[in-house]
């Protein structure tokens, strides 16, 4: 976006833009009212709200925006068609906002998209391109599309309109909790807290706000420490949703202005949530969309109200799997360990009777006489994954196997 186009619509009543968005999104979208969790606020020791937007229609928060952009363009706009490029989320708000204004949506996704995503998006009756390693690549061959074929290009983050759209969550949030300390949102482009600092900027200067980005995906953080928007040649995150090599013009300009804190949180923090979101509250929410809860442990303080913004649920079920037993290794759920014993009757029957005693449960066991660092010692490898209760629970499991002069070796 040029810089002329920046200035103008940082100028824009803000308020009123939103307002406006929030009478469009009126009886499209599903209220998410906000959840007190119960668990994290013990945890954390605060107040902790989940906004799920994982709940609304299309999975995630981006229908807000993809609805308000097209519900602004011209008839004439409309016969021609839209393109888009995205990761997923986006593409579906996309496809969903397009068929409800009858106009026709191609949407170019990378190609590592989860067949979830891309399945949903055909299901609104877009035509999907895949093309790309990762979003940007994607974002150049829609441009391409959208100039050969003289449709609109709808922006994911970087358009005021698309913005607008996003900042209706802030509307919510502070009408239903007024007195909110913080409002913890994921950050990729940047268009979603964007649009949350445009809107609480101007209601509850007091909210802060604060962004989450993983550490693979450094593209906000550099920038914002350049003083202006710097592209990363690679990324690296589970959290697809905000893989992003560059911010927007806008939305950065936005965010340089009035964001308030910056978190940068591990991929085992990541897991580790959407791990917890599933075990505490049965709910299903992708990468990007636990960045704010990992963040608000960084966050907490007594007698504070802080609201994670859960912006997605669109995680396919192979991704689920790996996620649970990432999040269950990280969190001390599951151990595996090697022990070289000797090549005789009742050892494994020894090892097996430990690991009963101390409450650790065989999930999984390999004896293999071919593992042995030495094959003619006349000894045997034995691995073995069990289930166990956490950090403190291994170091007993480990104690004990030492005490029985097993020489363990942890895996994992």
């Amino acid at each position: 976006m040029e810089q002329g186009e920046v200035k103008k619509y940082l100028k824009q009543d803000h308020k009123a833009e939103i307002d406006a968005a929030a009478e469009r999104l009126a009886g499209v979208i599903k209220p998410t009212p906000l959840i007190k969790s119960d668990y994290y606020s013990t945890d954390y020791g605060c107040d902790i709200y989940l906004k799920p937007e994982n709940l609304q229609v299309t999975g995630s928060f981006k229908l807000r925006g993809a609805y308000n952009k097209i519900a602004t363009l011209a008839k004439e706009e409309l016969r021609r068609g839209v393109v888009s490029a995205s990761a997923g989320n986006h593409a579906q708000g996309v496809a969903l906002s397009a068929e409800l204004w009858g106009t026709k949506a191609t949407i170019v996704m990378p190609g590592i998209t989860p067949l979830l995503k891309v399945e949903a998006t055909k299901a609104y009756g877009a035509e999907v391109v895949l093309y790309g390693d990762v979003y940007d690549e994607s974002f150049e061959k829609a441009l391409e599309l959208a100039k050969q074929k003289g449709k609109t290009f709808i922006h994911p983050f970087d358009d005021y309109q698309v913005v607008c759209g996003q900042g209706t969550l802030a509307k919510e949030i502070l009408e239903e909790l007024p007195d909110a300390d913080e409002i913890i949102c994921p950050i990729g482009g940047g268009g979603l807290i964007a649009g949350l600092l445009l809107y609480a900027k101007a209601v509850s200067p007091k909210t802060k706000i604060v962004g989450v980005i993983p550490e693979g995906s450094p593209a906000m953080k550099h920038s914002l420490e350049k003083g202006k928007v710097r592209r990363e040649q690679s990324i690296y995150t589970c959290a697809e949703g905000v893989a992003v090599k560059q911010p927007g013009d806008l939305t950065f300009a936005v965010i340089k202005q009035y964001l308030d804190e910056l978190v940068t949180v591990s991929e085992r923090d990541i897991m580790e949530n959407i791990l917890l979101m599933m075990e505490k509250h049965k709910l299903v929410a992708e990468a990007a969309g636990v960045l704010p809860l990992a963040a608000a442990r960084k966050r907490a303080r007594a007698d504070r109200k802080l609201v994670c913004v859960i912006s997605g649920g669109n995680i396919d079920t192979v991704t689920i799997s790996s996620v649970i037993n990432q999040g269950m290794i990280s969190r001390g759920r599951i151990m595996c360990f090697s022990v070289e014993l000797p090549d005789k009757a009742g050892q494994l029957v020894a090892v097996a009777s430990l690991l009963a005693r101390e409450g650790a449960n065989v999930i999984e066991l390999d004896h293999d006489q071919f593992k042995a660092l030495d094959r003619y010692s006349n000894r045997v490898v034995l691995e073995v994954t069990v289930e166990t209760n956490g950090p403190a629970h291994i170091d007993r499991v480990l104690k004990a196997l030492a005490a029985e002069n097993f020489p363990v070796k942890r895996i994992y």
